[in-house]
Order: C-alpha cells, then sequence, then structure tokens
C-alpha cells in the first residue's frame, strides 16, 4: 500500500472517529428521558444506590437482580457531578458510557493495527464497521450497562488476544519460551483478568470472556511445556478475574441461595409475551420478512431467532430509537438489512478463515476471538431457548463480540475492495450507503425523533367489556 493511500485511509479513520462520537454525543443528550431497555428500571436501582449504597435484594425491581458495577458507577457519576435533576445525571451517565463504548472500538481497531501493521484499510474499516453498527449506536443512547459491558469485555479480550500473539508458535519447538514465564507477562494476563472481572461485575456475560480468556492462556501455557499447576498465565487470569468479579455470585449464594435469580416475579410480564415456546425449527428459519419488515412482531420474526436477532444488530427491531408507524422506517429496514449482508457475509468468511489457522496451529489470537464467537453464540441459544419471548431476542446481547466482528470482516472487506475493479467499487459503494443510512437513521434528531411509547406493542387494547 503507497504511503498516499496508507494517509487517505488513516484519514478515513479520523473522520468515522470523529463522526461516530459526534452522533454517540448528540444521542447521549437528545434521547428522551426513561426511553431504551429497561432504562426506568435501571435508574430505580441507581436511585436506591445513591439512598444508602447497599445492594437491594434481588426481586425489589425490574433491574435490581443485576450484577452492580454499571448501577454503582451510574451513582457515582450522579453522586460526585451533584445533578439538581434527573436529566441531567441521566445525560451524564450516557454519556460516560458513551465515552467508554469508544475505548472499546479504539481496542479493536488497535487489535487489527497491531496484528496487520501498515493495513490502514483494514484498520479503517474495523473502526468504521463498530462506530456505525446500528445496534452499537442506538444502546449508546440508553442508560444501560450493555456499552459498559461491551468495553471491559473488548479490552480483556484484545489483550489476551494481543499477549498470544506476542510468543512465537511452538511448531517443530520443543524449548519453553522462558520470556512467556516473565513477571512482566504474568502482570499482564492479572490486568486483563481484572478487566475481565469487572465485565463479570457489570453483566453474567462477562462469564464468556472469563472462561475463554481462562482456556485460551491455559492452551497457550501448556504447549510451552507446562502443566496445569504450573499455567501461570491461566491461573493469574481467572483467580484475578474470580476476585473482581465473581464475589457478587458468591454473596447471591450465602445470601438467596443461588448464583443468579431466574423467573421473578417481578419479570412476570414478560411471561406473557410471545411466542412462549421455542422448537428447534426456530434456529433454522431465516424469513423473508427479515428484510420486507423489520420488527420482532411480524409473524415470521416470531418464529425465528436469527432472524429477529439479525434486525436488532442491523435495524430497530424493537423500535425503541425509531417511530413505530413511519412506512419511511419500514423501508430504511429493508435497505439497511441488504446492505448489512455485505460486511455480514465478509465476517462469516473471516470466521472461516480464522478456524483454517487455528487448526494448522492451536495458538495465537483466532484461539481467544473464535473462543468467544462460539462461546457467546452458544450461551445466546441457552438462554434464548430457556427465555422464550420475542423481547430477549436482541442484538445487543451480541455487543460481546464487536472486537471478532471488526477483526474478522474486515480482513476480508480489506482484500474484497484492494484494487481497482467492479467488485472493489461495488462493495465499497455498499460499505458508504450503509454508513450513510445508518448515520441517518439512527442520529436522534437528524431524520427521525421518538415520541411515542417505545417498543411494538404486543398485548391487546382491551375493550371496555373485557376490564
Amino acid at each position: 500500500m503507497s504511503r498516499s493511500s496508507r494517509r487517505g485511509w488513516g484519514i478515513g479513520l479520523g473522520v468515522a472517529a470523529a463522526v461516530g462520537v459526534g452522533i454517540r454525543f448528540n444521542n447521549a443528550l437528545l434521547y428522551p428521558l426513561d426511553m431504551g431497555f429497561d432504562a426506568i428500571g435501571n435508574w430505580e436501582y441507581i436511585a436506591l444506590l445513591l439512598r444508602d449504597w447497599t445492594l437491594p435484594p434481588p426481586d425489589t425491581g425490574w433491574s435490581t437482580a443485576h450484577p452492580p458495577f454499571f448501577y454503582n458507577f451510574a451513582a457515582a457519576i450522579v453522586s460526585i457531578g451533584d445533578f439538581t435533576s434527573k436529566l441531567a445525571g441521566v445525560q451524564a451517565i450516557r454519556l460516560a458510557t458513551a465515552l467508554c463504548g469508544v475505548v472499546g472500538i479504539a481496542a479493536a481497531v488497535h487489535l487489527v493495527r497491531r496484528l496487520d501493521p501498515g493495513n490502514a484499510r483494514r484498520a479503517c474499516l474495523a473502526g468504521g464497521l463498530i462506530f456505525f453498527l446500528p445496534v452499537h449506536l442506538y444502546m449508546s443512547a440508553m442508560l444501560s450497562e450493555e456499552i459498559l459491558v461491551t468495553t471491559f469485555i473488548s479490552l480483556a479480550l484484545v489483550g489476551v488476544a494481543l499477549d498470544l500473539a506476542a510468543t512465537p508458535s511452538m511448531s517443530g519447538d520443543t524449548s519453553i519460551d522462558v520470556s512467556a514465564f516473565s513477571g512482566r507477562s504474568i502482570l499482564r494476563a492479572s490486568t486483563f483478568g481484572a478487566i475481565a472481572g469487572l465485565a463479570l461485575l457489570t453483566k453474567l456475560s462477562g462469564l464468556l470472556v472469563v472462561a475463554v480468556g481462562s482456556g485460551a492462556y491455559l492452551l497457550h501455557d501448556l504447549r510451552r511445556g507446562s502443566g496445569i499447576f504450573g499455567a501461570r498465565h491461566m491461573w493469574a487470569f481467572g483467580l484475578t478475574a474470580s476476585v473482581f468479579g465473581g464475589w457478587y455470585y458468591l454473596w447471591n449464594v450465602y445470601t438467596y441461595g443461588y448464583l443468579y435469580p431466574h423467573g421473578l416475579e417481578v419479570h412476570s410480564v414478560m411471561f406473557r409475551m410471545p411466542p412462549g415456546e421455542r422448537e428447534l425449527l426456530d434456529y433454522l428459519r431465516f424469513p423473508l420478512a427479515t428484510f420486507t419488515d423489520a420488527q420482532l412482531l411480524a409473524p415470521d420474526l416470531l418464529r425465528s431467532v436469527w432472524g429477529s436477532t439479525y434486525v436488532t444488530i442491523w435495524f430497530d427491531g424493537h423500535r425503541s430509537f425509531l417511530p413505530n408507524s413511519s412506512p419511511v422506517v419500514r423501508q430504511l429496514g429493508t435497505a439497511i438489512g441488504l446492505l448489512a449482508l455485505v460486511p455480514t457475509t465478509a465476517f462469516l468468511v473471516g470466521l472461516v478463515r480464522g478456524a483454517k489457522r487455528l487448526l494448522r496451529d492451536l495458538t495465537g489470537p483466532d484461539l481467544v476471538l473464535l473462543g468467544l464467537v462460539f462461546a457467546t453464540l452458544l450461551g445466546y441459544i441457552v438462554f434464548t431457548w430457556r427465555n422464550p419471548w420475542f423481547a430477549v431476542l436482541k442484538g445487543s446481547f451480541l455487543l460481546g463480540l464487536s472486537v471478532p466482528f471488526a477483526f474478522y470482516a474486515s480482513e476480508v472487506l480489506a482484500d474484497w475492495t484492494r484494487g481497482r475493479s467492479l467488485r472493489s467499487a461495488s462493495i465499497l459503494a455498499c460499505l458508504g450507503l450503509l454508513v450513510v443510512l445508518s448515520i441517518g437513521s439512527f442520529t436522534y434528531g437528524l431524520v427521525f425523533s421518538k415520541l411515542e411509547i417505545p417498543g411494538v406493542h404486543w398485548q391487546p387494547v382491551e375493550k371496555p367489556w373485557q376490564g
């Protein structure tokens, strides 16, 4: 790649970052109060902490069963800022979490630049893919823990991946890499473990990066001649993560008799939501409605886990950010959904490439990146099977895959767009149009404003004689 080309892609990344940060700040300030997933319940939890800073019982309110880090983080912001209104406090929390989200994106770009130095095209694509990913944009506007836990997962994942990439492969070499067991490398593993522990203390899904990171370090150490009791990186990472994030779950066991609550009465309204049951075919259907009617109450999408998830990653299938009834919104859902097939396909191709590299040599960053992809998708399947309601089908639950998505999709897209050809021009045009439509759709107040009650309305309107 020529110097001028690298400079051009570098400028492109800077522009993407500036626009992406600007959208997030705009949304954090302008998105209406009490809108977004669980916003009211989340604020109630924060208000309880501001009162006496003690953890409430899990069944006290809608959100009080969640791990406490985000809520304490948010309450600390409100307390330190001494805000005079709820609106100002919520805006400050949103701004802080949005900024954390940008740090997570920077980590993904850093991974690409370290492992593929000089490929400015790929670095720009990696950053742009997350900066303008619809689910990342609209979740950054909400009073929610999703962006914060995504940041912790991204930072821990990038740290482990770079550690695995730093040690040369053992293929054909039976010597032990002494530097891999230095005190400095153990301290790094402990640091990344602490970050993974904060992810676990923010949301239960943080357990995935703790497990995958520990497993990757274990295999890394074993391949360098150390037995399980000498797998220092694994112990440093796993034990530190357990100390930082595991205490809350042990406290639950000691106080309430379970690690994590399920089926609380406070959440009983969900038990009436459609479809109410899951079957194997729900994980195999990918209906046309994914592109023609991108909202979760579309009859075909009710029985499609991955179709529903797709429209919440690339669009607002829950209608928590966009207007419910606008015909333009429906057309945008079709356009964005079709255009998003390009980066989605690139990601899938990238996963195959990564799997081939991993099969050749069970070391390197693919070990932890692919491990997290597999663990997250498996966890999502288990979760959606156990909770068979449309409201739990959220692309935000897969935001922990932001780094693998950026890493693998950018690798393939950089190859597909290299050189001057019809294919390259077509893919760049699709990506450019996808970015423009995402900006227009998910910059609050630019084109759309949410004025009605958020969400798709699943309960039938009661007639007067129904009581």
